[in-house]
C-alpha cells in the first residue's frame, strides 16, 4: 500500500513542477509583451485602427517567440528559427525596459501639468524612439570586432624575467546561429597584432557542434603566441559537444588545460597556466569531466605563481583556497543588455573588470562575442590585453609559500 502510494505521489508531484514552470513563463512572457503593448498602444489613446494594429503586432510576437525559441534551441537546432526568435527576445527586451522607464517619466510629466492624451503619447513615441535608436546601436556594437581593452595586473610572486608578459584573453565568442567566420577573421587579425605570449580562451566556444560551427571556429587555429595558447571549457559547451571541442582546438593547436596545467617560461622565470573545466561540467554526466582544481595543480612547484583559466567567475572561491595568484573568467558577458547587469550580479560575484579576492586576483570579461540576441547595450564586447607586472615579494607572501 505505501510503495503503491508513493508512485501515485511521483507523477503528481511533477505535474505540479511542470504547470509552475508553465505558468511562471507565461506570466513572464505576458509581463514583457503586456507592458510595451499597453505603453505604445492603450495607454497612448492613438485612433482605433492604430491600437488594432498594434495589438496584432504584439499578439503575433508574443506567440512567435516561445515558437521560435523551441525551434531553434530546441532539438530541431534551426538556425534561421534561432537568428529571428533571439532577435525578437532582444527587441521585446528593449522595448520593456525602456516601457518601464518611461511610464516613470510619464509621473514627471503629470507632476509638470502636462496633460492626456499629449503626455501618454509623448511617452510612447519617446519609448518608440529610444528603443529604435539603440536596437540598431546595440546590433551595431554586437556585430563588429571587439575593442581591444588594456590592463596591467601587478602578480607579486611573478619573476622578473616574465615582468611584461602579455597575455590576451578571449571568452564568449559564441559562434552560432549568425554565421560570423568573416567577424572571427577579423577579431583574430586584431589578436595577433597584439604580439602575445600567451593567448587563453575561457570558454564559450560556440552554440553547436564542431561540425555546425568549424568554419566560423577555423580562424582560431591562426593565433600566434610566443609561449602557450590555452582553453578551458565553458557551460555551453556542455549543452552541445564539449569534449568535440577540447578534442577540436587540440587539433587546431591550443593547449586545452581539461585540470591540467602547462609551465611557461622565460628569462629563468616560471609561470603556472592552469585551467579548469566549467562548474556546470560535473552535472553534464560527461565522463571525466568536472571542474578539479586539486588535479589541474597537481605537481605544481607551491612557489611558483599560478594564472588560472576557469569560465565563470563564481570559481574565484576555490581558485582563493588553492593559492592561485590570477583568475581569468569570462561568462558575464558584462551584462550585455543593459539592466540585465543587475541580475547577472545576483549569480556571479563580478560582472566585469579587475577585482581582488584576498590574495587573488580575477578579471572577468565583458565577452569577445555575444549570446542568443544580438545586442550589446551600454556593455561592449572586448579582446582583453593584459600585461603581468613582477611585484614586491612581501614577507606575508613568503609566509604563505
Amino acid at each position: 500500500m505505501a510503495a503503491g502510494e508513493a508512485v501515485q505521489v511521483r507523477p503528481t508531484r511533477r505535474s505540479r513542477r511542470a504547470l509552475a514552470s508553465g505558468a511562471t513563463l507565461v506570466s513572464i512572457l505576458l509581463l514583457l509583451f503586456g507592458l510595451p503593448w499597453w505603453t505604445l498602444t492603450i495607454a497612448a489613446r492613438w485612433p482605433a485602427p492604430v491600437v488594432a494594429a498594434g495589438t496584432a503586432v504584439f499578439a503575433v510576437a508574443l506567440v512567435a517567440l516561445p515558437a521560435l525559441m523551441y525551434l531553434g534551441h530546441g532539438r530541431r537546432r534551426s538556425d534561421a528559427a534561432a537568428r529571428a526568435g533571439d532577435a525578437l527576445l532582444g527587441l521585446v527586451w528593449i522595448l520593456f525596459v525602456w516601457a518601464l522607464l518611461g511610464n516613470v517619466a510619464r509621473l514627471a510629466l503629470t507632476a509638470a501639468g502636462v496633460a492626456d492624451p499629449t503626455r501618454s503619447r509623448a511617452v510612447a513615441v519617446g519609448v518608440a524612439v529610444v528603443s529604435a535608436v539603440l536596437a540598431a546601436w546595440g546590433y551595431a556594437e554586437a556585430m563588429r570586432v571587439p575593442r581591444v581593452r588594456r590592463v596591467d595586473v601587478t602578480v607579486d610572486r611573478l619573476g622578473a624575467g616574465l615582468d611584461g608578459v602579455r597575455v590576451v584573453l578571449l571568452t564568449d565568442t559564441h559562434y552560432g546561429p549568425i554565421d560570423r567566420a568573416r567577424w572571427s577573421a577579423r577579431t583574430i587579425e586584431v589578436v595577433n597584432v597584439l604580439d602575445a605570449d600567451i593567448v587563453c580562451h575561457t570558454g564559450d566556444i560556440a552554440d553547436g557542434t564542431v561540425d555546425q560551427r568549424r568554419a566560423q571556429a577555423a580562424p582560431l587555429g591562426t593565433v600566434r603566441a610566443r609561449l602557450l595558447r590555452a582553453y578551458v571549457t565553458g557551460n555551453h559547451e556542455y549543452y552541445g559537444e564539449a569534449q568535440g571541442w577540447v578534442d577540436h582546438m587540440r587539433t587546431l593547436g591550443w593547449e586545452p588545460l581539461h585540470n591540467r596545467h602547462h609551465v611557461v617560461e622565460r628569462d629563468g622565470a616560471r609561470l603556472v597556466v592552469a585551467g579548469v573545466d566549467d562548474v556546470t561540467a560535473g552535472s553534464s554526466g560527461l565522463a571525466g569531466h568536472r571542474a578539479d582544481h586539486g588535479a589541474a595543480l597537481a605537481g605544481t612547484d607551491p612557489g611558483l605563481p599560478v594564472l588560472l583559466l576557469a569560465h565563470q567567475p563564481k570559481q574565484i572561491g576555490d581558485a582563493v583556497a588553492a593559492g592561485v595568484d590570477l583568475q581569468l573568467s569570462g561568462h558575464t558577458h558584462g551584462g550585455q543588455m543593459w539592466p540585465f547587469h543587475y541580475l547577472v550580479r545576483l549569480d556571479q560575484p563580478v560582472v566585469q573588470g579587475l577585482s581582488r579576492h584576498g590574495r587573488t586576483q580575477l578579471y572577468t570579461s565583458r565577452g569577445t562575442g555575444f549570446w542568443g540576441p544580438p545586442f550589446r547595450i551600454f556593455a561592449p564586447s572586448e579582446i582583453t590585453l593584459l600585461t603581468l607586472r613582477a611585484g614586491q615579494r612581501r614577507p606575508d607572501l613568503l609566509r604563505q609559500e
